[in-house]
């Protein structure tokens, strides 16, 4: 895990990907490595009946599951307790899915192939080991804004070249208040609208930079990062030449694309069933 955790950040912040200094700064969005696919299918390990723990597991992620796709809160599963061959087995049965979450140096997060099932792990003084269910981690974005800064200002720094950019910062000030309560996101869509390196970089500092990384491949490559500001994110979109199509700053709680909706999350339950079934 922690090889693809530097590769999920070299991507997004590592070098080439920032301004190589005031008087060159260029924005230069790094080729995503073709390992970051970790979509694959789950499977039923054969060996089921050496790991009765690891198959207590599974129940218990089912049991939670069902509660969840019936409207209840979002549940986890602490697998710490599990010997190594146990947890394996729980890594097969779930698979790999299409979205990967980084949340600073000490915690990540894969979405299985079962929606709304994430595999979380958390490194550093402090260790765990889980499985979350629900539309997203429990706890990254609170974690991700805790710090954030309320509103946008202008940023001391000066940059050359600015056209748009300044007068965005009003507007998304203005759609900051009732983001929670807001039954669409605001989006603010950068491709479609005048703009220069310069506003790109302005914006970028503006904002701030979280530490909250999503990359999810449901939707093509897409890429999106928290910010420094509450409720605020950079989404970015990627053809497979890697080169960016949209960029997009969107207000909202969470961005949809990184969600697992109900009605997944309902048929995952239903999947997750029929495979446990197998050892019954």
């Amino acid at each position: 895990m922690t090889s693809e955790i530097e590769t999920l950040l070299s991507a997004l912040v590592g070098p080439g990907s920032q301004p190589d200094g005031p008087d060159d700064a260029k924005l230069d969005y790094m080729i995503m490595p073709e390992e970051m696919r970790v979509f694959s299918m789950a499977s039923i390990p054969a060996d089921a009946a050496d790991h009765g723990a690891g198959v207590a597991a599974g129940e218990a992620i089912l049991a939670a599951l069902n509660r969840v796709a019936a409207g209840g809160p979002e549940e986890s599963v602490d697998l710490a307790h599990l010997a190594p061959a146990d947890l394996a087995f729980v890594d097969q049965l779930l698979g790999e899915g299409e979205v990967s979450v980084v949340l600073g140096e000490s915690h990540q997060a894969q979405e299985s192939v079962l929606a709304g099932v994430w595999r979380v792990r958390q490194t550093g003084e402090r260790r765990g080991d889980r499985v979350d269910i629900g539309a997203f981690p429990a706890g990254f974005i609170a974690a991700a804004f805790g710090r954030a800064q309320g509103e946008v200002t202008i940023p001391e720094k000066t940059f050359d070249g600015l056209f748009n950019a300044p007068a965005l910062i009003a507007e998304i000030n203005a759609h900051i208040p009732g983001t929670a309560t807001r039954a669409d996101p605001h989006v603010i869509n950068l491709s479609l609208l005048p703009h220069t390196e310069g506003d790109l970089l302005f914006l970028e500092e503006a904002l701030g930079k979280g530490d909250l990384i999503i990359l999810s491949r449901g939707y093509g490559n897409c890429r999106i990062r928290s910010t420094g500001t509450r409720h605020n994110w950079w989404v970015r979109y990627f053809n497979s030449q890697d080169t960016l199509i949209l960029n997009t700053i969107e207000i909202s709680p969470l961005p949809a694309v990184a969600q697992a909706a109900p009605e997944d999350i309902a048929d995952s339950a239903e999947r997750l069933a029929e495979i446990m079934d197998t050892y019954r």
